[in-house]
């Protein structure tokens, strides 16, 4: 039986993120444990005659009471007004970048802090007036909570104005863009960093004792394990496959990648030998994570369409915000940038002995470049200034390429959105300035393919 993998700190981590309880729940826990610390100094003073400082607040039970209810009372108040920015924030959100941008607006860690902040000051005052009581000193009147609870509101108050900047700043469409675009590099890093590993050549012994086995099992006949429920992929354990393909003396070839959506019943993966598809059935549920969504965990491509959905929206007859999707293929065009430069996933995954376990289906750079300006130019029809951009990007996408392969894929979609020109763009001056950004990236995919033949002599 393999030993039970839990899921990745990275998934963990974002799927503890999305969402609005959380921060709150553990402010509030925080709460609780600041006013039992705080309750035992104002038991320790009380019983045994402390002499608390001078800055803490004195009074009598009455004008405690009548403290923190008006502070409880305001403090629900600006609750309730947090919450209504947060919708109108969200509402904003979903009407005009899309209602897949949510997420991004849900996961953002200033907008859970304030509800925090705020939910965990009136459960802490709410408990200190419950601890306001008789005692046989007279009445029980906790000050040092008092002062606490004052002090915290004070901090409540920049806690305001600051969330009061943070959402005015958010919903801005350059800031959504750009932190969008900042997912996108964290999430190709994150992904470079899982598929770390010492390289295999083609003449490493175990590569080929590798093969070797791999062949063999293959010409046996693979079997088809199905889905068990549907959903979007979000997350694959491919340490978990691993080990079980170790134990069963197995390979697996996964079907699809997170961000696909499966359907349950359909092929998930061939496995071969075929006869230990049974076996990896039961164990299958516990491999991967399926959902409503998706996620930037393991699926790179998902904030490229984010950022392409922005830029259909803004082409829109609807809105017809050329600049919006001008500053979204700048941000795209900058993501391919380090892409380029970074991205190249193995498929391929091996055991410690260096034998093939897990064949998977990553996200190709070619099909990257696809997602980012196909669906655009699509959209972008008789709009020079959207083309002439493409083309522009494209060019800088070109100078950070690495491998020659890479070149003929921007080169492609540049003869694409060249043509488009051509039949949707009927002022000749338009025309020039296209074909001269056209010209100019044909000319510098020429020039790095010289380069590298002179290099090669």
């Amino acid at each position: 039986m393999p030993r039970r993998v839990r899921p990745e700190a990275q998934w963990l981590a974002e799927a503890a993120r999305t969402n609005l309880w959380l921060v709150p729940t553990a402010a509030t826990v925080g709460a609780v444990v600041c006013f039992l610390i705080t309750r035992a100094v104002d038991s320790a003073a009380y019983y045994r005659g402390w002499h608390l400082p001078g800055w803490v607040i004195a009074g009598s039970a009455d004008g405690a009471r009548q403290i923190l209810t008006t502070l409880a009372a305001a403090l629900i108040t600006v609750v309730g007004v947090v919450f209504s920015i947060i919708l109108v924030a969200l509402t904003l959100t979903s009407t005009q970048f899309g209602p897949r941008m949510l997420r991004n607006f849900i996961r953002d860690r200033g907008t859970q802090w304030t509800l925090g902040m705020f939910v965990g000051t009136f459960v802490y005052a709410m408990l200190d007036l419950v601890a306001i009581g008789g005692g046989p000193h007279g009445d029980f009147v906790p000050h040092v909570s008092i002062t606490v609870v004052l002090a915290l509101t004070i901090v409540d108050v920049a806690v305001l104005i600051y969330f009061i900047h943070h959402i005015a700043v958010m919903i801005q469409l350059p800031q959504v863009i750009a932190g969008i675009a900042r997912d996108l590099d964290d999430a190709v890093e994150n992904e470079m960093k899982s598929q770390g590993g010492r390289p295999h050549s083609r003449t490493d012994p175990e590569t080929e004792a590798s093969a070797n086995v791999l062949g063999a099992l293959m010409e046996r006949g693979g079997g088809q394990v199905p889905a068990p429920e549907s959903g979007y992929l979000q997350f694959v354990r491919r340490s978990m496959l691993i080990d079980l393909a170790v134990e069963h003396g197995a390979v697996f070839k996964l079907h699809h990648r997170p961000g696909h959506f499966v359907v349950r019943g359909q092929p998930f993966m061939t496995v071969w030998p075929a006869e230990t598809a049974a076996d990896i059935e039961r164990w299958l549920r516990r491999s991967h994570i399926t959902g409503p969504h998706r996620t930037l965990t393991q699926d790179v491509a998902f904030a490229v369409d984010q950022l392409v959905e922005i830029c259909i929206r803004a082409l829109s007859t609807a809105i017809n915000d050329t600049f919006t999707a001008l500053t979204c293929i700048d941000w795209l065009g900058a993501s391919l940038c380090r892409i380029a430069g970074d991205w190249d996933p193995d498929p391929v995954a091996r055991d410690a002995d260096g034998l093939v376990r897990l064949i998977s289906a990553p996200i190709s750079y070619e099909r990257l470049v696809q997602r980012a300006f196909e669906k655009v130019r699509q959209a972008a029809a008789g709009m020079p200034a959207v083309l002439i951009r493409q083309l522009h990007a494209l060019a800088l996408i070109m100078r950070s390429t690495r491998l020659p392969e890479q070149r003929p894929v921007l080169l492609a979609q540049a003869e694409m959105i060249y043509r488009l020109a051509l039949e949707s763009v009927p002022e000749p001056a338009d025309l020039a300035d296209i074909e001269a950004a056209y010209q100019e990236l044909v000319a510098l995919q020429r020039g790095e393919a010289e380069g590298e033949r002179e290099r090669g002599e």
